[in-house]
């Protein structure tokens, strides 16, 4: 069912991205938005995780080389009933983690130095089970094909002005084209806002149900977001930030940051998880 709704979503968001280039340029646009799509979609499937890690320069770990890491993963993954995915550390000292990957088993962990020296055991467990609840539900994929196609119609709407179509009746009104061009980017960030922010909630839930302590969670969120207003990571990019458990950009004095935010607050979802403690 998880992959249905994720292809369905996926699915939906091309033909958003289609539509986009169709109102900007016509037949002509359909036609470049599609190619675009299908190449987007290709390459996002199959190597967005590679060049995501390759980006952080996250380091490959093992039971041998990371003992404490890969016993809780390991013991997660069999109680979740996932295959275990790979691990990899970055070598940052802001506290962060995020999941990657296309399905369960092209899956991976990775971690900052900085989590491993903050947290306690009961709180890195809280963690990673938080990215293993993203990989059960496809959230990798789905976030990054979301945040793929939302920079997408952004530079669809960009370019608008310069490739419509191929007549006159093939290029849309001026007045809609200046409207698409403004309102489109909106309409993608807001689409990769809304999906990003109520999977964050679900790998919330999904930790505390899998380790049965909302509370190492809840200390978690608490210790990550005070330390990150502090430190940024210094690779970090507006088109990764909704992957990693705390936005990386939590240091950074941006105006209206929470409106556009991939995120929800940590007291929004410290908040969330003391409601399943008392809901038993």
């Amino acid at each position: 069912m998880e992959r249905l709704k994720t292809y369905f979503l996926l699915t939906a968001l091309t033909l958003l991205f289609i539509f986009v280039g169709g109102a900007l340029a016509g037949k002509t646009g359909m036609i470049i938005a599609f190619v675009m799509a299908a190449g987007m979609n290709f390459y996002a499937y199959y190597y967005s995780d590679q060049q995501v890690l390759k980006h952080y320069n996250a380091h490959p770990v093992n039971r041998s080389t990371a003992p404490g890491l890969y016993r809780i993963v390991d013991g997660l993954t069999a109680r979740a009933g996932l295959p275990m995915p790979a691990l990899y550390i970055l070598l940052d000292d802001q506290p962060n983690a995020f999941a990657t990957g296309r399905d369960y088993h092209h899956a991976a962990v990775a971690v900052t130095e900085g989590l491993l020296n903050l947290l306690s055991d009961e709180e890195v467990e809280a963690v990673i089970a938080h990215e293993l609840s993203h990989i059960k539900h496809y959230d990798m994929l789905i976030g990054t094909v979301a945040a793929t196609i939302a920079g997408a119609i952004s530079m669809l709407a960009n370019f608008g002005m310069f490739f419509g179509g191929s007549s006159d009746d093939d290029r849309p009104n001026f007045i809609v084209m200046l409207a698409l061009m403004f309102l489109a980017p909106m309409a993608a960030g807001i689409i990769q806002m809304t999906v990003s922010r109520r999977r964050e909630f679900m790998a919330d839930e999904g930790s505390a149900r899998m380790t049965g302590h909302p509370e190492w969670l809840q200390s978690a969120l608490s210790k990550l977001d005070h330390y990150a207003r502090g430190t940024i990571i210094p690779e970090a990019e507006p088109q990764t930030a909704h992957m990693f458990i705390i936005n990386p950009f939590t240091g950074k004095d941006i105006s209206m940051r929470q409106l556009f935010s991939t995120h929800p607050t940590t007291e929004q979802r410290i908040e969330r998880l003391e409601a399943l403690k008392h809901a038993g």
